[in-house]
């Protein structure tokens, strides 16, 4: 089998294939052959499926850096490195039925990912980067572990199709996934006890339990933001507003931590795109017909809640509007 698979690698890099079928070949090691000398720079499409691979290696990227397909599914892979965000060609990325517990953060570097499958792994929850992916249209996460996402999924316009079927700890969507194509069934089913101190919020007999991210709730009542949240809203428009020179904020000396945080806050107001980190005001839309709403009447607890910067924004925010 060994010899086979050698003879197979050699010939796809001597006749420059830019298909390669390595399916059911029980691999439990990526084949080094893949990654000698200078790779298959050729190639463009790499299928691996149902195999017992438990690792990628580090390098894929500079091997094959012209990959635009790569199909992993049922392996045993439990970490994808940092380095498959360098797989700059990539337009498809298929690792579901695995054993992943998180998605590398790098992954938004891949400016030309459209689709990418990841359902049933042990995902707790999505890198709030991966809202940043211009070209990503659609993305499919059902069958995890997911209790939350992030509050910016769905911003982009490319993103038009998002699957988190069978995410029994999901109670609640990002209303910028509105007006996508959304599959939810079996989410929210079932509510365990030690939910009941997650924050949440009630509408006549829907229950919303948001997102473990979120610190603090507003209030109709609150007219006045925590400082921290006003500074950090202001250190962002600062940040942003002279993005080119590298030193206008050497003299704050902000940690690397708060500086990456200021490029990915935890959401924007859906009323006005306010940046928001620490303090938010939601309110709770109920789930509207689809054009996938076959799958949620009468067997889901999945409603829309939109989240907003401030009292005013709250009052005046409406998904119709």
């Amino acid at each position: 089998m060994a010899s086979e698979l050698c003879k197979t690698i050699s010939v796809a890099r001597l006749e420059k294939h830019k298909n390669l079928f390595l399916n059911y070949r029980n691999l439990h090691h990526f084949p080094l052959e893949l990654l000698k000398d200078e790779g298959l720079q050729h190639l463009e499409r790499l299928y691996m499926k149902r195999n017992s691979l438990t690792t990628l290696p580090e390098n894929l990227a500079q091997k094959l850096p012209n990959l635009v397909e790569l199909y992993l599914h049922s392996n045993n892979i439990v970490v994808v490195p940092e380095e498959v965000g360098d797989l700059k060609e990539l337009q498809t990325l298929d690792i579901s039925t695995n054993r992943l517990l998180a998605l590398p953060e790098r992954l938004h570097l891949c400016l030309s990912l459209q689709y990418l499958t990841v359902d049933r792994n042990r995902l707790w929850c999505v890198p709030r980067h991966l809202c940043q992916l211009p070209s990503l249209n659609e993305l499919s996460m059902a069958g995890n572990r997911l209790a939350f996402l992030p509050l910016d999924l769905g911003r982009s316009r490319e993103l038009q199709y998002v699957y988190v079927d069978n995410n029994t700890h999901l109670k609640g969507l990002p209303s910028y996934l509105y007006n996508k194509v959304i599959g939810c069934s079996g989410c929210g089913v079932t509510i365990q006890v030690s939910e009941v101190k997650l924050l949440s919020f009630s509408s006549g007999q829907l229950t919303v339990f948001l997102p473990a991210e979120v610190k603090a709730i507003g209030t109709e009542n609150d007219h006045v933001l925590p400082l921290q949240e006003l500074a950090m809203r202001s250190l962002y428009h600062t940040y942003h507003r002279v993005p080119k020179d590298p030193n206008f904020l050497s003299p704050i000396s902000l940690p690397r931590s708060l500086l990456e945080l200021l490029h990915c806050p935890l959401g924007h107001c859906h009323r006005c795109s306010e940046p928001m980190f620490t303090f938010v005001y939601p309110k709770l839309f109920p789930l509207r017909e689809t054009p996938m709403a076959g799958l949620h009447q009468g067997r889901t607890t999945v409603g829309f809640v939109a989240y907003c910067c401030s009292t005013q924004c709250l009052q005046t925010f409406d998904l119709l509007g």
